[in-house]
């Protein structure tokens, strides 16, 4: 689940935002793979493009050789490093491995908790809390009508597929211009937890030139990534605006310098990689007039392999869970 960099699952994969107001993450929640894919809003459009190597946090990653601690920085290259992360973060984006786990999400002060099955036709969601407190009986059955009419109309969520392996093509073009997009210092080392981490720092680089008008977002944003050291996967991204962020030259909107978003992932067994943590806090405007303000955390644990199988008995595993 790319890191789903909001991001951090960035992106972006779309060529125009949506800008339909809807959960980030509904019944089909976005996904750098085949398993994560959805219709994005705003909010995902603008973490997509700001952050585009999230897109594969959330795959599977190739087991690298561990290596001794590192004590002369000047041994140390960060580009060298970078390159290598998002050559396994695009190689980990085809290699996928299906998980369950437990989401729980707070957005703008209303919380939910979902229950999410990974499928090669995207990623299955169970509503089973609202605002702290288990569904009562009429909002558990329209869940479960819910699930049940994409397991009964077939061409939806083929539709919905495709939508999702359009996106990917983009994201994985934004995720090869990270090495030439930013300017890496190593800082040191730092603990992870996996394993021992480099610390990197990342500033826009004056040098680059946008292919496109997403990749302008790179223009914008500062921070640092983690990145393990044995597997050279994102461990944790944590940047900010240093710029007002424009889409479409500003007319379709902005993000105000300022903002942060901070994603944190691990690998959660047999070497497969999800992200644990999101915090979203940007602001901006839509179209010019109307706010935009985002405040989002999410926090996913539990996981859980299962078979690589399609949606639908993704659907029947989900109306089978206990509900704790």
């Amino acid at each position: 689940m790319c890191t789903k960099l909001p991001s951090l699952r960035v992106q972006s994969k779309m060529t125009e935002p949506n800008l339909r107001h809807a959960d980030m993450k509904d019944e089909v929640h976005t996904l750098p793979n085949a398993h994560r894919a959805g219709t994005p809003t705003f909010a995902e459009f603008c973490m997509r493009l700001l952050f585009p190597c999230l897109c594969a946090i959330f795959a599977v990653s190739a087991v690298c050789h561990a290596q001794a601690p590192i004590s002369d920085h000047s041994a140390v290259d960060p580009l060298k490093i970078v390159r290598d992360t998002s050559y396994n973060e695009l190689r980990a984006a085809n290699d996928g491995h299906p998980f369950r786990y437990r989401t729980h999400k707070i957005d703008d002060g209303k919380s939910s908790v979902k229950l999410v099955v990974e499928t090669r036709d995207g990623d299955m969601s169970r509503l089973i809390e609202s605002d702290d407190k288990p569904l009562d009986a009429d909002a558990n059955q329209k869940e479960l009508a819910r699930l049940n009419h994409l397991r009964d109309n077939p061409d939806e969520q083929a539709r919905k597929h495709k939508r999702e392996q359009a996106d990917s093509g983009h994201e994985d073009e934004m995720i090869k211009l990270l090495p030439q997009a930013f300017v890496y210092t190593y800082v040191g080392m730092v603990p992870g937890p996996n394993g021992p981490c480099y610390r990197l720092k990342f500033e826009p680089n004056s040098a680059f030139t946008p292919p496109d008008r997403q990749a302008e977002v790179y223009h914008g944003m500062a921070g640092e990534i983690w990145i393990d050291q044995a597997q050279q996967r994102m461990v944790k991204l944590d940047a900010h605006l240093v710029s007002d962020v424009n889409f479409g030259y500003g007319f379709l909107g902005r993000l105000f310098q300022g903002g942060t978003i901070l994603v944190e992932q691990k690998d959660v067994g047999e070497h497969h990689w999800e992200t644990t943590h999101e915090r979203l806090d940007l602001s901006g405007k839509i179209l010019m007039v109307k706010a935009l303000r985002i405040n989002t955390t999410e926090d996913s644990s539990d996981f859980q392999p299962v078979p690589d199988t399609g949606y639908k008995p993704a659907i029947a595993l989900l109306d089978s869970s206990p509900i704790p």
